[in-house]
């Protein structure tokens, strides 16, 4: 293998360009010679240069593997006490079931229509063409029936569960007789 040692001075110059350090250059060069050398004892190659460029340009891509790698050993050195759980604490938990039974309260609270419009739409997934089918009335009236439930739930979450009762016993006083169903 003369031919290869020549190429020592360029391998060399290769790697620094790749970002190697000296040590690196060292370390990856002599790789690089001893792997070519193990290879020419089970058949010589047909061209030296390239073949022992490409045994370093893989010696590289493995040291770039190993280094994004995070070992077992560092893993262990990093206080894992210190890492916030996600699950909710008790008081966002609480907090959270104060919610649901407010909105389901609400949900409650809606007219007839409106809460099975809602129930239809937002909770079966179905289309405004589909409930309208369902419960023989327009899509337009659909709408309508969402927007109000909106309107009256998002009062209720804000606090104002008063004002949803009283708008909703109005709604049912008032409302038109093709609604009715």
């Amino acid at each position: 293998m003369q031919e290869a040692l020549p190429l020592a001075p360029m391998l060399s110059r290769f790697l620094l360009r790749n970002r190697c350090n000296a040590v690196e250059v060292a370390d990856l060069s002599q790789e690089s010679f001893a792997r070519l050398y193990e290879s020419a004892q089970r058949e010589r190659p047909a061209m030296v240069k390239p073949f022992l460029f490409q045994i370093a340009r893989n010696l590289m891509i493995d040291r770039l593997r190993k280094q994004s790698v995070v070992s077992l050993e560092v893993m262990t050195e990093f206080d894992w006490l210190n890492i916030p759980d996600d699950k909710p604490s008790s008081e966002r938990a609480l907090e959270g079931r104060q919610e649901l039974r407010l909105l389901q309260a609400a949900l409650d609270d809606l007219p007839p229509r409106c809460r099975q419009v809602v129930m239809m739409r937002r909770i079966e997934g179905l289309s405004q063409k589909e409930v309208a089918e369902r419960l023989g009335i327009s899509i337009d009236t659909v709408q309508t029936q969402i927007a109000k439930a909106m309107r009256l739930l998002t009062q209720a979450m804000a606090g104002r569960r008063g004002a949803v009762t009283t708008e909703a016993r109005r709604y049912n006083l008032v409302r038109k007789p093709r609604d009715v169903g």
